[in-house]
């Protein structure tokens, strides 16, 4: 196999929860033989995570290799005509409107993962939910390609990850830096972990969200009464019992097959839900508790957390899922041996994905162990949005 056709499968791969035929990027592959722009954004990401694989978690250096000097230099090149080509259908009615357009800007946020987890990954998502509004008729239009893969499923897969992007990154950045995408009022589609990027249940994403909006209540400088005051803090309170009631066991079972190979284990899936539920209730509480003014403790969810992470981490298909969770354990954990067991956890997914936004987390969440032995964590749902730079840390 050529190391172009290497890459490419290394990036269907990582990308997805399970990779299959049915696999969307699988899709956009083939697409990108036919639309020049898109083409090289599947090439720089392929390239950049060739880059990627000749480093370490400690050390991002590139090597005087022939390989991996020109692995960069491809990269890089690739990434301005990408960048090039879209600003040039961006100013054209025709071209703007295309689903390549929007799949070639959605690829930039996947190569800024591999980057840096900083490198203007917002304004990437804003761009492709712009795009994603209804438009023309011409751009609705269903049709097939060799993949058998349509427009309409393309644009389903968009729509679905832009949500899951916006709503777990947005748990993590400034108050407001992300707009609002309306997943019902957009293309909709059928919950699948073969055309899903993390895996986290709709269900759960729904609540996170909710949640983000109240704690972007709290920061804002708008005055409410206390009646309202009040209604946030029950509705919240709602909120967290919703989560708490979420049945991981149900939903894994539930979901439907498109013929995986190999088979996926409910089990499994079953624990990846469980960690974006508990992560999702450790959020949920710390939102509350900024409504009420109280600190609550978290000590048994936070084990729990740890736990369910430790079952994961020989998942090679699940674990590259899972950096939300195990940032909102190092965001938590107090205890040296739990902050051992985040270290690894990261290196660990370092390892499974060599994307460089994990390196960038673990220096985000060891500075803050190092400022914030003396001080409750349960502020780090504000501050962990003004560290200077917007960081996508999923």
């Amino acid at each position: 196999m050529s190391n172009a056709a290497s890459d490419n499968e290394s990036i269907c791969g990582l990308f997805i929860v399970y990779d299959s035929d049915r696999n969307p990027l699988r899709a956009l592959m083939s697409l990108a033989l036919l639309d020049h722009t898109l083409l090289k954004s599947v090439l720089a990401l392929a390239a950049r995570h060739r880059v990627n694989r000749h480093c370490s978690f400690h050390d991002l250096t590139i090597k005087a290799s022939s390989d991996q000097m020109i692995a960069n230099a491809d990269a890089l090149r690739f990434k301005y005509q990408a960048i090039q080509g879209i600003a040039q259908a961006l100013g054209d009615a025709t071209s703007r409107n295309k689903d390549t357009t929007v799949a070639s800007i959605f690829l930039l946020v996947f190569l800024d993962l591999l980057e840096s987890g900083s490198d203007r990954w917002n304004v990437h998502l804003e761009g492709a939910k712009r795009l994603m509004e209804p438009s023309t008729p011409d751009s609705q239009a269903v049709s097939r390609h060799d993949s058998g893969q349509t427009i309409e499923d393309l644009r389903n897969f968009l729509a679905s990850q832009i949500y899951s992007i916006e709503t777990l990154g947005g748990t993590f950045v400034r108050p407001k830096l992300l707009s609002q995408f309306n997943l019902l009022e957009g293309p909709q589609f059928q919950e699948t972990v073969e055309q899903s990027f993390l895996g986290c249940p709709e269900y759960l994403l729904d609540a996170i969200r909710y949640l983000s909006a109240r704690r972007d209540t709290i920061a804002s400088s708008e005055c409410h009464d206390d009646s309202t005051w009040s209604y946030f803090i029950q509705d919240t309170m709602s909120m967290i019992d919703f989560i708490q009631q979420f049945d991981c066991s149900v939903w894994a079972s539930s979901l439907p097959y498109l013929g995986t190979v190999p088979p996926r284990g409910t089990s499994s899936l079953c624990t990846l839900a469980q960690s974006y539920k508990i992560g999702a209730l450790i959020y949920g509480k710390r939102v509350l508790g900024a409504l009420t003014k109280e600190y609550l403790p978290l000590d048994d969810l936070i084990q729990e957390l740890l736990a369910t992470i430790e079952s994961l981490q020989n998942n090679e298909t699940l674990y590259k899922c899972i950096l939300w969770p195990i940032i909102i354990a190092g965001l938590e954990c107090q205890r040296q041996e739990q902050r051992e067991s985040v270290r690894t956890y990261m290196e660990s997914f370092w390892e499974h994905t060599k994307c460089v936004n994990v390196i960038n987390a673990s220096k985000i969440i060891e500075d803050r162990w190092q400022r914030c032995d003396s001080t409750e964590p349960s502020h780090w749902i504000f501050s962990i949005g003004n560290l200077g730079r917007d960081w996508l840390l999923i």
